[in-house]
């Protein structure tokens, strides 16, 4: 959200042709076309309908960061035969915390008083990269502000769990090796996603990079690089 399949071209020259990674743009984002609701489909059905329509006949590794991560943890609680390992950066799941997304109600009495673009500066000074708005480009400043309503349609996927990814037996029937990677820096409320996650995932492992927030794809990509090939190696 709020960036583009670029953001793994980091990741991709690392791995060094080990694997064969498909990245795209979000709806709305970078060279895709502009999200329009269809037959009641919400934005978060729409992102996950089009990663399953790259996954293929045979199994897959599935890689998302931030809302990307909660589409690959959907995908993998669908159809855990077809997923052969899963890393998953940041997912933020927030039902599955207990204190939920804290700026949930802050950024919704931002957007009806049609004050988007504070609602941009506070959702990125949480969520974004180091230096949050004020660090973006001018012309990145005004890309997030018109995609703040896509942040706020995603809170009933992500708040609410409303395509039931945590329902009973789901999570428990991903076999799949599963690493669950965290910013040492990242809001609290991703520990608590994370203890979730692990304690119901059969066959997962958590790892932290130190120094770094929600975006540490990005920030720290050798890193993150580095524990991603182990743990494909793991698979």
């Amino acid at each position: 959200m709020m960036g583009s399949g670029r953001a793994f071209d980091p990741m991709a020259r690392r791995l060094g042709g080990k694997v064969d990674l498909t990245a795209f743009d979000l709806p709305s984002h970078g060279r895709s076309e502009a999200w329009r609701p269809a037959g009641g489909e919400d934005y978060h059905t729409t992102v996950t309908r089009i990663a399953e329509g790259l996954l293929g006949t045979g199994p897959v590794d599935l890689i998302g960061h931030s809302l990307g991560g909660t589409v690959a943890l959907r995908l993998a609680v669908a159809a855990p035969q077809r997923v052969r390992s899963v890393t998953l950066i940041e997912p933020v799941l927030f039902a599955a915390s207990r204190s939920g997304h804290a700026l949930d109600n802050e950024l919704a009495a931002l957007a009806a008083a049609g004050e988007m673009e504070a609602a941009a500066r506070l959702f990125l000074s949480v969520w974004g990269a180091p230096g949050g708005f004020k660090a973006l480009p001018c012309s990145l400043q005004q890309a997030a502000v018109e995609l703040m309503p896509l942040v706020l349609e995603t809170d009933a996927a992500l708040s609410a769990d409303v395509h039931g990814i945590l329902r009973p037996g789901g999570l428990e029937a991903v076999a799949a090796p599963t690493l669950l990677i965290a910013g040492a820096e990242s809001p609290a409320v991703m520990d608590e996603i994370l203890d979730t996650l692990a304690a119901r995932l059969p066959n997962a492992q958590r790892a932290t990079v130190p120094r770094a927030g929600h975006m540490v794809p990005v920030t720290h990509p050798t890193e993150v690089t580095a524990l991603v090939a182990g743990h494909l190696g793991r698979r």
